[in-house]
């Protein structure tokens, strides 16, 4: 993959886009991976991203897409860029008059992620806080949380994830993915857990707790379904709104 990008290309898209202070918990835990340039540079590689998530890189891809019928009506959100090619996939399941927002708050993500995308792509990068989002009450029809939640600290997370449920409207979904903990029987995943554990120090949040339980307990959900991969080291999370 070719990380060369113009830096100004955010700013062409939108020239009024605010300026964020970076997090301390990015500083402090994930410069070395999400906020240097070089690190971006570095760890957005196609096959990279394969090996960390153990050659499933693909298939939990497949798996968000399949679970949008591969089809995107209306307006849909990203919450946080994600490395690798899933968004100018769902860039090209857009339907005519739709719009993808996505949503960082770090600027040298969205410079990366601009590039990757067509110039003709219905999509809108915004540089925004994912526990403070500058958008109404049920402004969108789904949201994709991808790989975000095991790289937030538990109170940025539950506050992340009201706001997915604030700006979705009744009846629509939202999407989660990230790791879970492994079955019992799947003894390289638990060992996996202990390296990413070194790298990652809010990821044993997700093989202790359920997401499910840090979600508002007043939220107005329909559903919740839940899908297991590779021997349950990865889930797939579907929240349904009631209403609608």
């Amino acid at each position: 993959m070719d990380n060369s990008f113009d830096s100004t290309a955010v700013s062409d898209l939108v020239p009024d886009m605010p300026q964020y202070a970076v997090p301390d918990y990015l500083q402090d835990n994930y410069w070395w991976a999400y906020v240097h340039p070089r690190a971006v540079n570095f760890w957005d590689r196609q096959w990279l991203v394969n090996l960390i998530l153990l050659g499933n890189y693909k298939r939990l891809c497949g798996a968000v897409l399949d679970g949008f019928d591969n089809s995107l009506p209306g307006r849909t959100i990203q919450i946080s860029c994600a490395y690798g090619d899933i968004t100018p996939r769902l860039s090209r399941c857009v339907e005519a008059g739709g719009m993808l927002d996505v949503i960082d708050i770090l600027r040298v993500q969205l410079d990366n992620l601009a590039p990757k995308l067509s110039p003709w792509a219905p999509v809108t990068l915004h540089q925004m806080d994912s526990t403070a989002l500058k958008f109404a009450d049920g402004r969108f029809d789904r949201a994709l949380l991808f790989f975000l939640m095991h790289e937030q600290p538990m109170a940025v997370r539950k506050k992340t994830l009201a706001e997915a449920l604030r700006v979705v409207r009744p009846g629509g979904t939202i999407t989660i993915v990230d790791f879970a903990r492994p079955y019992h029987s799947n003894l390289f995943c638990r060992f996996w857990t202990l390296v990413l554990t070194r790298l990652e120090p809010f990821a044993p949040d997700m093989w202790k707790g359920e997401i499910r339980d840090w979600l508002p307990k007043d939220a107005n959900i329909a559903s919740i379904r839940q899908e297991r991969f590779f021997g349950g080291f990865f889930q797939k999370l579907t929240i349904t709104l009631a209403g609608g």
